[in-house]
Formats: C-alpha cells, sequence, structure tokens
C-alpha cells in the first residue's frame, strides 16, 4: 500500500523549501523502496531550488544518500530487503553505447524508478538527480542501491552518493593520478577536499591545495595537502611552478568551474600534464584562450563526471578504505541536522562555514 512519508521539497525558484507530506507508491517490477538513514546537503541541492538545473518544480530534494532497504518489485534482483545500500544516481544501464563500449561511466541511459512519489493531492514531484533523499522514505531503481558494509557509519557512507565521489573519483579515475605525482587541487570545499584526499590514496608525493579562504586551506591539510596557496593574496600559476621544481603540476584539478580558475589549471601544469574540470561551470560562462597554447602544451583536458565512477566496483572499496582507516570520510561531516534544519544547511554552504552538513534519522 502506498505510505505517507515527510520530506523536503523545493515548489518554486529561489522560495525556502518546505516539510510536507510526500507520497510514496507501491514500487513498480523494478523499483525500491530505501528507508533513508542519512542524506548530505549538496551544492547540487542548492542549485535545483535556485532553478539552476530546470525548471520542473516541485523538487523532492537530496540525493547524497545511504539507507536500508525495505521494500522491492517483484522483478528486483540486484538486492534485497534489509540490505544496506548508499543510493546513486547513475545507475548503469549495460545496454547503451557507452556500456557496450566497455565505458559503462559514461552510461548514456541510467535507470529511475518507475513510477512518481506525489504529494497528497497528487502532484508528481521531481526527485533531484532521480533520488529524492531529503525524505523519511524514497523510492529509486535498484541499480540507484549499492550493498556495502552495514558496520559503516551512514552519515559518511551516503556521501560516496555524490560530491565525495566525485573528487575522489575526478584524482583517481578521470585524471589517473599516480604514485610520485604532483597535483594541485584548485578549491578545496567538499569536492575539492575529496580530490585531495584521492590523490593521497593514489600516492601522490606533492598535493597543492588552492583557495582564498584560510579555513579551507586548513581543512584541506586534514585530508593530505603537502602545501597551501593562499589565491588571494599569491599568483596561483607561478606559486605552483615554484613548488614543482618551475615545471608545474602534472595533474592539476578544478573544483571550482569558472573560466579563470581553469585558466590557472591550464597554465600551472607540466608540459603534457592533465587538467581536470571537476567544479560545474553555470551556462553563460565562456572561455577565451589563444589556441596555439592548446596546440603547444600538449596533455590531456579533461571533464569528470560523478568522477567517472562505477558504483558497484567503487563504494565498496572506498567504504572499506574508510573502515580500515587509511580514508578519512569522516572529516568530512561538519554537523549533523534534523530533515526541518536543511534551509539552515543551505545558508551555512552559502557562507563556506561546512564541508557538509548530513540530515540524519
Amino acid at each position: 500500500m502506498p505510505e505517507t512519508v515527510r520530506g523536503v521539497i523545493a515548489r518554486r525558484t529561489g522560495a525556502p523549501v518546505e516539510l510536507v507530506d510526500v507520497v510514496i507508491p507501491d514500487p513498480g517490477p523494478h523499483d525500491v523502496v530505501v528507508r533513508v538513514q542519512s542524506c548530505g546537503v549538496c551544492h547540487t541541492d542548492l542549485h535545483y531550488r535556485e532553478g539552476g538545473i530546470n525548471d520542473d518544480f516541485p523538487f523532492l530534494l537530496g540525493h547524497e544518500a545511504a539507507g536500508i532497504v525495505e521494500t522491492v518489485g517483484e522483478s528486483v534482483t540486484h538486492v534485497t530487503v534489509g540490505d544496506f545500500v548508499i543510493l546513486n544516481w547513475r545507475a548503469i544501464c549495460g545496454e547503451c553505447r557507452a556500456c557496450r563500449r566497455g565505458r559503462p561511466w559514461y552510461c548514456f541511459d541510467t535507470s529511475n524508478a518507475g513510477k512518481s512519489m506525489t504529494l497528497t493531492d497528487g502532484t508528481e514531484l521531481t526527485p533531484a538527480l532521480g533520488v529524492g533523499a531529503f525524505a523519511d522514505k524514497t523510492l529509486v531503481h535498484e541499480r540507484q542501491c549499492t550493498k556495502v558494509d552495514p558496520a559503516a557509519d551512514p552519515a559518511v557512507a551516503g556521501l560516496l552518493g555524490c560530491g565525495v565521489m566525485a573528487g575522489i573519483g575526478a584524482a583517481t579515475n578521470t585524471g589517473n593520478v599516480s604514485r610520485g605525482d604532483s597535483v594541485a587541487v584548485i578549491g578545496c570545499g567538499g569536492v575539492g577536499d575529496a580530490v585531495i584526499a584521492g590523490a593521497r590514496l593514489a600516492g601522490a608525493a606533492t598535493i597543492i591545495a588552492v583557495d582564498r579562504d584560510s579555513r579551507k586551506l586548513a581543512w584541506a591539510k586534514q585530508f593530505g595537502a603537502t602545501h597551501e596557496i593562499d589565491a588571494s593574496t599569491e599568483d596561483v600559476v607561478e606559486r605552483i611552478q615554484e613548488l614543482t621544481g618551475g615545471f608545474g603540476a602534472d595533474v592539476v584539478i578544478d573544483a571550482v568551474g569558472r573560466p579563470e580558475t581553469w585558466k590557472q589549471a591550464f597554465y600551472g601544469r607540466d608540459l603534457a600534464g592533465t587538467v581536470v574540470l571537476v567544479g560545474v561551470p553555470t551556462p553563460e560562462m565562456t572561455l577565451d584562450m589563444p589556441l596555439i597554447d592548446l596546440f603547444s602544451r600538449g596533455g590531456a583536458l579533461k571533464s569528470s563526471w560523478y568522477g567517472d565512477c562505477l558504483p558497484e566496483r567503487d563504494f565498496p572499496i572506498l567504504i572499506d578504505l574508510y573502515r580500515q582507516g587509511r580514508l578519512p570520510l569522516e572529516n568530512f561531516v561538519t554537523e549533523r541536522i534534523s530533515l526541518d534544519e536543511v534551509e539552515k544547511a543551505f545558508d551555512a554552504m552559502h557562507h563556506g562555514d561546512v564541508l557538509r552538513s548530513v540530515v540524519v534519522w
């Protein structure tokens, strides 16, 4: 039978979020009802609230989540009732042209729940990134659930559902950081610090944190930064070169996503080095550069979607590393909040006061 739970929605552009009743339908054949235990407050949720993704209001926000499988559809084989899972917004289809070519991290036909969650008056909700986890329970496709070690703290595990995985994967999957590499990370919020943690895991010898906020530079040290650059007072490109023998870094990752930071990344890398863009630009941003510079410096210019991850491969490994004390995921959790504090968490995020606020049940 359908049931009613509490959830956080964005009803119109820029308006404060609302805590309302949400109706969870009976799951379709491949759907799963998950009892949410934690959900991080990600900047993407704020983009939804501000109309920066699309205008399919009302949105059921929240997507960076972990919980327990409670009910499954009749054809579900991927998970079972009682499994502890991390939710992901890229449910690999296995059939599209990317999957068939052995590049499933680019899957072009990811799956979402076959039914819609609604308000009590029947209004259909658009779940953020196909998840909608700022709610006591949510409805997702079975392949949006990745089973991991149930001993993990849900508030920590759920962060792999978006920002932390995006950062770690930008270093380890997209950037292919290797032992002994020099890495510079521009922007040391949650994603940037995850990049630093990923570079450390990969064995980078030099990890340079770049930001304009001294608090964020201090946070970066917790995740493995070996050097810091204050972009408000120092020339970023010159300092990266100074810290890398005059050459530039092997890999520079832009976790901000602005034309000026991308140029810093481009000119701050070594010849034939790699630039990775993981920060998300806004649609009006443009880039104006001499084409000869792109030709003459060689190397690779990449963008990273969700850290080019495969949830079934990456989530369990990273949880194991966290459980072994080798990946400090707990350091990303700045505060644990209740469902009715999401709007306050957006304000704290806007002012740079947190790496992650996490709603816990």
